[in-house]
C-alpha cells in the first residue's frame, strides 16, 4: 500500500505514532539518529528521504550546514514547514524518493532510515540506484531497517498503534518473519543484513552493513566506489 504514510499516516497521526512509542522503541529511534549523526560531517549537504514532518530532519539541521527533506505526503511537509520553516538551512520538497528532482551528486549523505527501503513499497534497486545518484562520489547513502533481535519491540509498539487506532487491527496469525500484516490490507516488512548485503553486491555497490543496538541493520554505501560480489562488510 504506497500511499498508507501520505493518506493515512501523515502529519499529526504520524507524530502520535511515535508519541506512543514505549521506551525500549524510544531508545531505538535515538539510537538510529545517533548513528546517522555520527556519520554526517558539520557543513555537509544532507537529504532525508521520508522526512514526515521533520522529527530527524530537525536533528540533521543542528550539524549539517543544509538538510533537505522530501516526502510524499503534503500534510506532513506543510507541519515541518510551520514548525521549522525558520531554521536558515533546512527545506522541505514534495517528491518521490526513487524519481528525485536533483542533480547528480547534490549531497554529501542521502539518508533513508527507519525502514523506509521497506516502507515506502518501492523496488530497492530502484530506490538505492536514485539515492546513490545523488550523493557526491565518496560520499555516503545510510539505509537502515529492523535488526531480527528487535522483533517483538517492534511488534509490541504495532500492537500499541493499531489499539490507538493509527493502523489497522494486527493479524497475528498472518504475523511472522519479520512481516506485520493488518487487517487493512496494510503490511509492514523489513529488510535484513543478507539482503542488504545481496542487494548492493547486485548492484556492484561499496558498502558497510552493520548492527547497532540489537534493534537496527545499518547499510551505508559509498557513492562512486565498485566493489566485487561478497564484498559489502
Amino acid at each position: 500500500m504506497p500511499g498508507y504514510y501520505s493518506e493515512k499516516l501523515s502529519a499529526g497521526r504520524l507524530e502520535r505514532v511515535y508519541a506512543i512509542a514505549p521506551p525500549r522503541v524510544r531508545r531505538y529511534l535515538e539510537a538510529e539518529i545517533d548513528h546517522v549523526l555520527a556519520l554526517v560531517r558539520p557543513g555537509d549537504a544532507v537529504l532525508e528521504l521520508g522526512c514526515g514532518y521533520g522529527r530527524v530532519l530537525e536533528r540533521l539541521a543542528r550539524k549539517a550546514g543544509i538538510a533537505f527533506g522530501v516526502d510524499t505526503s503534503f500534510e506532513s511537509l506543510a507541519r515541518g514547514k510551520a514548525a521549522l520553516g525558520r531554521a536558515g538551512n533546512c527545506a522541505f520538497a514534495q517528491m518521490d524518493a526513487v524519481r528525485l528532482a536533483f542533480p547528480d551528486g547534490a549531497f554529501d549523505r542521502v539518508v533513508c532510515i527507519q525502514n523506509g527501503i521497506s516502507a515506502f513499497h518501492v523496488d530497492a534497486r530502484a530506490l538505492v540506484r536514485e539515492s546513490v545518484r545523488v550523493t557526491r562520489p565518496g560520499g555516503l547513502a545510510i539505509f537502515s531497517s529492523y535488526s531480527d533481535a528487535f522483533w517483538e519491540h517492534r511488534l509490541a509498539w504495532f500492537v500499541l498503534q493499531a489499539a490507538a487506532g493509527l493502523v489497522g487491527e494486527i493479524d497475528l496469525e498472518r504475523t511472522r518473519d519479520g512481516t506485520i500484516v493488518c487487517a487493512d490490507g496494510f503490511t509492514a516488512t523489513t529488510f535484513g543484513a543478507r539482503r542488504f548485503a545481496d542487494l548492493v553486491d547486485e548492484l556492484g555497490l561499496s558498502a558497510r552493513v552493520v548492527e547497532i543496538d540489537s534493534s537496527s541493520v545499518f547499510c551505508e554505501i559509498v557513492a562512486g566506489a565498485q566493489a566485487k560480489k561478497g564484498h559489502a562488510q
